[in-house]
């Protein structure tokens, strides 16, 4: 798979109790339907060979023997697939029963893996046959030339060596020590679980929790495949339970008795990235690793690759994390207000979204405090590209609020302004520009200080991103509310306290969501509307969000970015408009990193932050040359 992606699979396919050589013909089935579809990694359930319900019959020799001329087969089935298998059986050695796991690759046996961890419930458990894997890691030769058994093999691909595969066999997984632990602090990436777990009543939530810390702490894929429907039902149903896990994130799973089928597309990359940046991931020990071949080209087929990846996709999730967000905004104001015995908050509203949604939070802020609105004060300081649209907003808004408003225009100040410095006003190139945003941030700093206030910072995250603020203008400000907000999730955040206030606050605010994202510091076109578009300036935020995600909490290059951009915005941008807008993010990024380096405090909200105290530590002057050749390149 491209870019360190992995496919995987676990399956429980139909079986027969005590009957290996059914057993063997349904597994190579569905071998021969996974390599069909690209899969990498496929696991099946725990004794799928033998079936896990067999009680005594484990102890008679033909069973055994069944099970190995089974393996034979199968092994087989996996000559010329680019395809690492693992299948349970009973296996014995050195006088004992041991509980396994086969790895198969290329037509071969690699190795086998016994069950450290057996329960023994009662005298019908597992305890009753089998041995727990050697307290040492031994190795146990075993006949016919196959591979060896052996508790702490890991399994890599001899030309992607960071792709590193480890084995446990299912009650591992609920044990305090789990040898999967032992595994990734080793360096195995991808974790899989044959497991034979019988279904009861609340277990498929336990099986979730589980794996979703195991997988988190641990910084690696979960592979768990459960025994499925064949399996005898005298006391106990098995349903086929399967579920794949990333970093803690459920990536697909086959519900009880749905089929027993689950497939995914695991970012190994993104588990190395993480694992570089986690400073308690501690790798340590040597690891006993053998060679296979499994790790193909093949493109994305199931992955849903998220346009949006600041803005959960679900309605009713989006609602739950804009209220969260806006408590953690509005608890955050409050208490560097009350720190600071601030008597005002003061705040220039354009009518633009992102003044408006530090507007609400404020709000909400002197709600908490039992303040009152009357010492929000809001300044509209319309100038030379307000349009008319955005003025009416923000003095509706500000009504609507029921904050104390100002208007003090700004036009004729920046004219004098520039006779002061000797800039002629019909150059409307960047002086012209920050002159206007510099003076608004001067007003609002003066008039705090009048009223023994703080000056509430509007500018969001892809702007600071992008560097899109004027230094020492909007740059700055006392406390930068959204500091950490993305511009894709600043609407959301909008329209979620819309909904919330209703009435007449409801109908402005679903204006202002309708408004073109704008500076407004060059005039409007003959109509009086916005001339100045950002996003035709420097790009569409939906993409650099996208970027800015890619590269700062997933540790993508400009290559892996691009492929997963294309299948993202498919039909929405070609590659060259891609390709492009990309360029621009790296150049951006680095360029602008002096203005991100002297930044206010601001709460962080999300998993991404551009802090230079919390988060991001970047050198101003660091070249971009790498990212940008690459993308260049592409």
């Amino acid at each position: 798979m491209k870019h360190q992606f992995i496919k995987v699979a676990a399956a429980s396919p139909a079986l027969k109790v005590a009957d290996p050589a059914f057993n063997a013909t349904k597994i190579i089935e569905t071998i021969e339907k996974q390599a069909e579809k690209g899969t990498e990694i496929l696991v099946f359930p725990e004794l799928s060979l033998s079936g896990y319900t067999c009680g005594d019959l484990f102890l008679q020799k033909a069973l055994l023997d069944g099970c190995l001329n089974a393996l034979k087969r199968v092994a087989a089935a996996t000559q010329g697939k680019k395809m690492l298998v693992f299948v349970g059986l009973p296996v014995s050695a050195e006088g004992k029963l041991y509980n396994c796991a086969a790895a198969l690759s290329g037509g071969e046996v690699l190795a086998f893996i016994p069950k450290t961890y057996l329960p023994n419930y009662n005298e019908y458990y597992e305890r009753r046959y089998f041995a727990p894997a050697p307290e040492e890691d031994v190795t146990f030769p075993l006949a016919e030339g196959w591979g060896q058994m052996r508790r702490d093999l890991l399994f890599y691909d001899g030309e992607h060596p960071q792709i590193v595969v480890g084995c446990e066999i299912c009650e591992d997984l609920w044990a305090p020590e789990a040898p999967s632990v032992g595994h990734c602090k080793r360096g195995a990436t991808v974790i899989v679980n044959l497991s034979a777990s019988n279904e009861t009543v609340g277990k498929r939530e336990y099986r979730h929790k589980l794996l979703a810390a195991q997988s988190g702490k641990n910084l690696c894929a979960y592979v768990y495949c459960d025994a499925g429907e064949g399996e005898s039902t005298s006391d106990m149903v098995f349903a086929g339970n399967n579920i794949v896990y990333e970093n803690g994130v459920c990536l697909a799973e086959s519900k009880p008795f749905a089929g027993g089928l689950a497939e995914a597309e695991v970012d190994v990359g993104f588990l190395l990235s993480e694992r570089r940046r986690n400073s308690t991931f501690s790798p340590e020990g040597d690891a006993y690793r053998m060679e296979a071949s499994f790790v193909t080209d093949g493109d994305l087929t199931l992955r849903n690759i998220d346009p949006m990846p600041f803005v959960p996709q679900e309605e009713g999730e989006r609602r739950e994390r804009a209220a969260l967000i806006l408590e953690m905004q509005a608890h955050a104001f409050a208490r560097r207000i009350a720190h600071i015995h601030a008597r005002t908050a003061v705040i220039g509203v354009s009518g633009g979204l992102d003044s408006t949604l530090a507007l609400l939070v404020a709000c909400r802020a002197f709600d908490l405090l039992g303040k009152s609105r009357e010492d929000i004060l809001a300044v509209s300081m319309p100038g030379f590209g307000t349009s008319l649209k955005t003025k009416n907003n923000a003095t509706a808004l500000m009504q609507a609020l029921g904050v104390s408003s100002r208007q003090i225009p700004i036009s004729q100040t920046v004219l004098k302004h520039f006779k002061d410095i000797g800039h002629d006003p019909e150059e409307m190139n960047t002086t012209y520009e920050n002159a206007q945003a510099r003076y608004r941030t001067m007003v609002l700093m003066d008039l705090a200080g009048d009223t023994g206030g703080l000056v509430i910072g509007t500018g969001d995250m892809s702007e600071l991103a992008l560097g899109w603020c004027t230094y020492n203008g909007d740059h700055i400000s006392m406390y930068a509310v959204n500091s950490a907000v993305p511009k894709t999730l600043v609407k959301y955040l909008v329209l979620a306290e819309a909904e919330r206030l209703g009435g007449r606050a409801e109908v402005v605010l679903k204006s202002v969501l309708g408004t073109e994202i704008s500076p407004e510091l060059l005039p409007p076109d003959e109509k009086g509307e916005i001339a100045q578009k950002t996003e035709d300036l420097i790009g569409p935020y939906e993409l650099h969000d996208f970027y800015l995600y890619r590269f700062l909490r997933r540790g993508d290059g400009p290559a892996k970015t691009l492929y997963l951009a294309e299948r993202a915005f498919a039909g929405r941008y070609d590659r060259a408009t891609l390709k492009k807008w990309l360029v621009v993010f790296y150049r951006r990024f680095f360029a602008q990193q002096f203005k991100r380096n002297c930044v206010p405090d601001g709460v962080k909200v999300g998993s991404v932050s551009l802090s230079p105290r919390a988060d991001l530590r970047m050198p101003s002057d660091a070249s971009a040359v790498l990212w940008v050749e690459e993308a260049e390149g592409l």
